[in-house]
């Protein structure tokens, strides 16, 4: 029997190591189990290329609970080791034995799939345990070995006959603290969390199977049962497997792997796959979104190496693409120790730009195969490209080949089906192309109907993010200028060299105008005189643009220097001097009767806009209904 001290640089690792390098216990049993599929493909690799004579079979690693005598065992049939390798790998903390296994065959193991990152993985375990045993048999042709810690420096290292296969396994003494890791859901939960979709099966319990009744069984043969072993993962998730080798129902089938409660199907996926200058491989979906943004709720998952490292991807994936969910699997991404923080680095920006070019690469290619079912998915996974198009120069730069913009008639055109179609029509005397827009088809339709008379397209734009994309295209595209509908008279959003007919005189104009101010006395409200169709509404509310833009900027994160926050609401009142009701209020001395027919006018406007609210609208029915009786 050996003893000795465990070669450390500090009396005690094991207290830094449960305070310090592990912020959360629970991830003790993902790095054993790490520890024990890398032991598994390690001798698989061996095998492959000659180095183990071993029948490497159908190994499993086993997780067991012994509850009555408080010990937790995590068994493998991989490699094994021999007692100058337990003396080499576990008492040498400093040394990782997948690091240099991975150095001696770089050339032939890039592809097998070892996890071992880190050397203190197999340490973790004292986070929960008050003493730790390992046995292990070498598949080398030598005797088993017994090491015991007690979370001391301190260890012992013997032969063993108590071990025949190879192999090994782990025992864990669970400490006081740590007895949830003796309940079979805890150890469940933690599974499904971390391992669920490891490379090697893993085992945990047993359960009963139930036998097909044999075709020519009697009538009434009851179905014979078995006891099976209870795998708990999936080793060769969709994200292992080439998509050639894949169907849409493979798909789907996975996303309601990744998330159970789940129970409506996404709308495509984007299969990432990538060997250089980094190793990336991964599913993406896109889920109904509408025009929510919740993402904290079934995240994008991040696994090294088939082992879960987390879901807080950030940095990793582009802020625009934090929308969707699936999976991400990369051994080159760079994390601490405990793999639960992402580190700075150049990998991970190249990681994220490559995410950003495929997903562009899919909605080009996804247009361009099927027109008719992309634009019915648009309402779906519109915030995403909207939010892509802001966020990511890159992106935006791909976006015209995959970027719809409908109408309120549901018509849907892409940029340069807009210059070709509407852009014509829509050209003001300054050549400025102006895109007429709404944001609620219902409240701004007056607005809508009166651009439609004239021959204009409206395009609805109803997400949250919609000003900073308007901000965007306007700033990235020549001479194109966004106007809400309802920002002004449609006369005035596009204007054209066309004289305008006056019924009245400028002198006319002024007492008019001076009589409404003096009605109204709102200062929300800015009155302006418009020489319009005298068919036109006699007041139009409109709320102008760039004041309207910024304070929605603002809200929805933004607005840059203006601070447009604590602006008031601000509207333009439309008079329509060559209204009837203009010459009416003029001809009309009796002036207590002209004050309240204004105000009765603004009401109306108001009501179209949706701004009368409260007492002015129960003020406004009462007095409705007092017109009708007389």
């Amino acid at each position: 029997m050996t003893k000795g001290n465990i070669n450390v640089s500090v009396e005690n690792i094991f207290p830094l190591i449960k305070k310090f390098l592990y912020s959360d216990h629970e991830i003790f049993l993902r790095e054993l189990i790490s520890n024990a599929t890398d032991a598994t493909l390690k001798l698989k690799h061996l095998t492959n290329i000659g180095e183990a004579k071993v029948d490497y079979g159908n190994p499993k690693i086993e997780v067991k609970i012994d509850k009555e005598n408080k010990k937790l065992h995590i068994i493998d049939q991989g490699l094994g080791m021999t007692a100058e390798e337990v003396e080499k790998y576990i008492n040498q903390v400093a040394f990782s034995g997948a690091e240099e296994f991975l150095d001696k065959y770089k050339d032939s193991a890039k592809d097998s799939g070892i996890i071992g990152h880190f050397g203190l993985g197999f340490y973790s375990a004292f986070m929960v345990a008050e003493k730790v045993e390992i046995i292990t048999k070498s598949f080398k042709e030598e005797p088993a070995v017994h090491w015991i810690c007690d979370g001391s420096p301190e260890f012992t290292l013997e032969e063993t006959t108590a071990k025949t296969d190879r192999g090994t396994e782990i025992i864990l003494h669970i400490a006081e603290d740590s007895t949830e890791f003796l309940e079979d859901s805890k150890i469940i939960e933690l599974l499904s969390k971390y391992n669920k979709f490891m490379p090697v099966p893993i085992k945990f319990g047993t359960k009963t199977h139930t036998l097909p009744i044999p075709e020519d069984a009697p009538e009434g043969t009851t179905a014979e049962t078995e006891e099976i072993d209870n795998i708990i993962n999936n080793p060769n998730p969709a994200w292992t497997i080439a998509p050639a080798d894949l169907n849409k129902e493979d798909y789907t089938k996975f996303y309601h792997e990744l998330y159970p409660m789940q129970f409506e199907e996404p709308l495509f996926n984007i299969h990432l796959n990538v060997d250089y200058p980094f190793n990336l491989t991964g599913v993406l979906f896109f889920p109904k979104l509408n025009n929510g943004l919740n993402i904290e709720k079934d995240k994008i998952q991040l696994y090294q190496n088939q082992v879960f490292v987390t879901d807080e991807v950030k940095g990793i994936v582009p802020d625009f693409l934090m929308l969707l969910r699936g999976v991400i699997d990369s051994p080159d991404i760079p994390l601490n120790v405990s793999r639960s923080y992402l580190q700075a680095d150049g990998a991970v920006k190249k990681i994220s730009s490559y995410i950003t070019k495929k997903v562009g690469d899919k909605m080009a290619s996804l247009i361009n195969e099927n027109r008719e079912d992309y634009e019915a998915k648009w309402n779906d996974i519109k915030i995403v490209i909207e939010y892509g198009m802001i966020s990511e120069d890159k992106f935006f730069e791909k976006s015209d080949k995959f970027t719809l913009y409908p109408t309120t008639d549901g018509k849907y055109f892409l940029w340069n089906e807009l210059e070709e179609k509407i852009k014509p029509n829509q050209t003001d005397k300054d050549g400025n192309f102006v895109i007429l827009y709404a944001t609620n088809a219902d409240e701004q339709h007056s607005y809508i109907q009166s651009a439609k008379d004239k021959g204009y397209e409206v395009i609805l734009l109803d997400s949250p993010i919609v000003p900073h994309l308007i901000q965007k295209l306007e700033t990235s595209k020549d001479k194109i200028l966004f106007a809400r509908v309802d920002a002004d008279h449609i006369n005035n959003l596009i204007k054209k060299d066309e004289p305008a007919i006056s019924k009245l005189t400028e002198t006319e104009k002024e007492t008019l105008k001076k009589k409404v101010e003096e009605s109204i006395k709102d200062s929300k409200f800015t009155v302006q005189l418009e020489d319009l169709e005298s068919t036109d509404a006699p007041f139009t509310i409109t709320q102008p643009e760039f004041m309207r833009r910024m304070k929605e900027m603002q809200a929805t994160g933004g607005g840059g220097m203006f601070g447009m926050g604590g602006f008031p609401e601000m509207y333009n009142l439309v008079v329509n001097s060559n209204s009837e009701f203009a010459t009416k209020i003029l001809a009309n001395e009796n002036e207590e009767e002209k004050s309240s027919q204004i105000k009765y006018a603004l009401d109306l406007a108001k009501l179209s806009q949706n701004l009368l609210k409260g007492k002015d609208l129960t003020d406004f029915v009462q007095k409705s209904y007092q017109q009708l009786g007389k």
